[in-house]
């Protein structure tokens, strides 16, 4: 997967596995392989209990009250990957940085992409660009990557359904 400087990949990773959690190993291997992740690592049957662990421990960075509590949460994660970034070509492509051991089963590769991603994306965009739809109802994470930084709803259905809900409420009963 490309990590480029705002993280966004690995990001949207995370907020598709968090919303949509796979259910089997050949899922997540083909989800990740669907995203970018260069599938050059072992996948063993337990990347599958342990990535839906680090779903849950990502998932408590969204909810975080405060950017001070994002940040000792995404620290703490941080420190959990993997290993220290180093160079890489595998031998015949573009050199590039892997964040990451080789031979590094594919959860822990998952680790270091969506710790490193979720601190480019926060601290280059904005320590609250993570959340939970404001509609009431939808629990759905989102990453907000919009230019303005007003995203406050996982999609634009669930937010025309809230405008159309407080539309309605200001308006009062219908004749």
């Amino acid at each position: 997967m490309h990590l480029n400087p705002y993280g966004a990949d690995p990001v949207r990773l995370a907020v598709e596995l968090a919303n949509d959690p796979p259910r089997s190993v050949p899922e997540l291997a083909r989800r990740c392989r669907t995203a970018g992740v260069v599938m050059d690592m072992p996948v063993r049957d337990a990347d599958l209990s342990v990535t839906l662990r680090l779903v849950e421990e990502w998932s408590e960075i969204v909810d975080a009250a405060s950017a001070n509590e994002r940040a000792e949460l995404l620290n703490r994660m941080l420190a959990s990957a993997s290993t220290y970034p180093r160079l890489t070509n595998h031998a015949d492509g573009p050199w590039h940085l892997h964040y990451r051991d080789d031979g590094v089963p594919l959860s822990a590769v998952l680790r270091a992409l969506i710790s490193v991603g979720t601190a480019l994306h926060l601290t280059v965009r904005g320590m609250d660009r993570l959340g939970r739809c404001a509609r009431d109802g939808c629990r759905t994470i989102y990453a907000d990557l919009s230019r303005t930084g007003k995203q406050r709803y996982c999609s634009p259905r669930c937010a025309n359904r809230d405008a159309v809900r407080r539309h309605r409420a200001r308006s009062g009963p219908a004749r």
